[in-house]
């Protein structure tokens, strides 16, 4: 299995980075989507970025197209829409698979070590969250539907 902090991922402006830049931080990370029922979430994790991000904490958002085509722009067009919709400041990336033959390491990394409902790894939807503690072990993952602001709680915790 893949360590954590040795997983490779690409930001949303083409810079390489290892899990390991964000050692001793928590993190919350999720796909994300700029067409989604979901989407008015990137408000409440931009809260969340804003209420702990002094303490230790990021929110990570990686886009994903997989789940009815509801991510179909580019980095760029990501980018821009988080910034002028959402006024995101948390760290964006390039988009990736979350699921299947092609799901990004870090994905594959997340699903092994906190499974969904039954056991089962697939991700079933855009805004599915992972808490990572800040020795990088997954401390939870939270479905679609969970709100950020629910997740204070465990990130305070985790704090």
């Amino acid at each position: 299995m893949t360590e954590f902090a040795d997983i490779e991922v690409r930001t949303i402006d083409g810079e390489n980075k290892k899990m390991a830049d964000y050692d001793g931080r928590v993190l919350l990370i999720v796909n994300v989507a700029s067409k989604c029922g979901f989407t008015p979430q990137y408000a409440g994790l931009e809260a969340l970025q804003q209420r702990f991000f002094t303490r230790g904490f990021d929110v990570l958002g990686f886009p994903c197209d997989q789940f009815g085509h509801q991510e179909p722009g580019d980095e760029v067009e990501i980018k821009n829409f988080c910034e002028l919709n959402y006024d995101v400041s948390f760290p964006l990336f390039a988009k990736i698979e979350v699921n299947g033959a092609n799901a990004h390491p870090l994905y594959r990394h997340l699903k092994k070590a906190a499974p969904g409902l039954l056991g089962t790894e697939a991700i079933k939807w855009n805004f599915t969250k992972f808490l990572v503690g800040r020795d990088g072990k997954v401390l939870k993952r939270y479905a679609p539907n969970d709100k950020p602001e629910d997740i204070a709680g465990d990130i305070e915790k985790a704090l």
